[in-house]
């Protein structure tokens, strides 16, 4: 009866080898503990790329639908520039002997008249500007040089003469303005200048 005098044994003692297994038993939770924090952390992270990805996707719609809406005329009104174009085109051609005369001529030429500045308020009330940049700095973004040449009272790379008006809506160029550009004051003119 050997075991009768034994005493009874801790739950330390009973361990193989004496190991501590409450230590044991604690790391399988310290590491599920761990690893729950880290999922934690790497969900949060997903969350709130993921929200700012939407915000993100949210700020682009409504940028692309605001865009739409500005120029969604744009290929439309391009096609008009040629319709107003024309209409000034048939304007300077009449001489100013017609340009006097009464009766029908008169009123064909007023009809073009009126036609022509509807248009234009009809193209301006859609957001489509007209560029007449004469006396202006030339601005590659807004104008195509046609030509350069002296001018008297311009210096160089201002417009002096528009060929062809050009068109704008909104912040986009629907057509450049055809223009001549000032390559600055005639070398005789200079000269005048400087005597005076």
């Amino acid at each position: 009866m050997a075991g009768e005098h034994e005493k009874p044994k801790t739950a330390n003692e009973g361990a193989v080898d004496g190991a501590d297994t409450s230590k044991i038993d604690a790391a399988p939770q310290e590491d599920a503990a761990a690893k729950l924090e880290q999922e934690k952390t790497e969900l949060k992270d997903k969350l709130l790329r993921a929200l700012a990805e939407m915000e993100n996707l949210r700020r682009r719609t409504e940028k692309e639908v605001a865009d739409a809406r500005a120029y969604a005329i744009s290929a439309f009104a391009r096609d008009m520039l040629s319709v107003a174009d024309n209409l000034r085109r048939a304007l300077e051609a009449v001489p100013d002997e017609a340009r006097k005369a009464e009766g029908f001529v008169a009123g064909l030429i007023e009809g073009v008249e009126l036609t022509e500045r509807e248009l234009a308020k009809v193209l301006e009330r859609h957001g489509v500007r007209k560029l007449d940049p004469a006396g202006e700095k030339f601005d590659p973004n807004l104008h195509q040089a046609m030509f350069e040449a002296p001018h008297e009272s311009l210096a160089k790379g201002q417009v002096h003469t528009v060929v062809q008006p050009g068109y704008a809506i909104g912040e986009r160029v629907l057509r450049p303005a055809m223009v001549g550009v000032s390559s600055g004051v005639p070398v005789a003119a200079n000269d005048r200048m400087r005597g005076e």
